[in-house]
């Protein structure tokens, strides 16, 4: 059993019957990374409260072994999508997947998630010359995916003033 999935079993009992999402769980060297999420958001105080709750858990269960550090957060606006019930619920989002190198097309599909079962996704968007694709990719060709935030249209800039005018008007102002 590795690190992660022992710590996800810790995990979920104590989430269980919340309205609190395990989305991921993540160790890397001496770091382990919890992401949590529930309709709304997450805010400061259930990250605090979570963390006191899974750390006395983890002391128990003790799935580390040595010192690390723990880390519970929200997934972000960029969310890795590492399971098919992560795809799923980000069907209509903009995704970035890159697959794994032995997999048959593009490394990287960038577009619309316009389906996910329990074997595949399907991404769909369109080229540059602006012909429309649509790729079917397995959950075994995957390397890494998540959702893309977009920011959406840049603000116009305030036109430049006219100083020509001011200067207008401050001489009338003054004759």
């Amino acid at each position: 059993m590795t690190v992660a999935s022992h710590v996800r079993a810790v995990v979920e009992p104590l989430l269980a019957g919340t309205d609190v999402e395990l989305v991921d769980v993540e160790h890397t060297g001496a770091v382990l990374r919890v992401s949590i999420d529930r309709p709304g958001g997450v805010d400061l105080e259930l990250i605090a409260d979570v963390t006191r709750r899974l750390s006395r858990a983890l002391d128990e269960a003790d799935p580390l072994p040595g010192r690390y550090t723990l880390e519970v957060s929200s997934p972000g606006l960029e969310r890795p999508l590492r399971t098919p019930g992560h795809f799923r619920r980000a069907v209509g989002a903009t995704v970035r997947v890159k697959t794994r190198p032995e997999a048959p097309g593009d490394r990287r599909a960038h577009g619309r998630l316009a389906a996910a079962d329990d074997e595949a996704i399907t991404v769909e968007g369109a080229e540059a010359d602006g012909g429309p694709w649509r790729r079917t990719i397995p959950y075994g060709d995957i390397e890494a995916a998540r959702t893309v935030f977009e920011w959406g249209p840049a603000a116009r800039p305030d036109p430049p003033r006219n100083r020509r005018t001011k200067k207008t008007k401050k001489k009338a102002a003054t004759a």
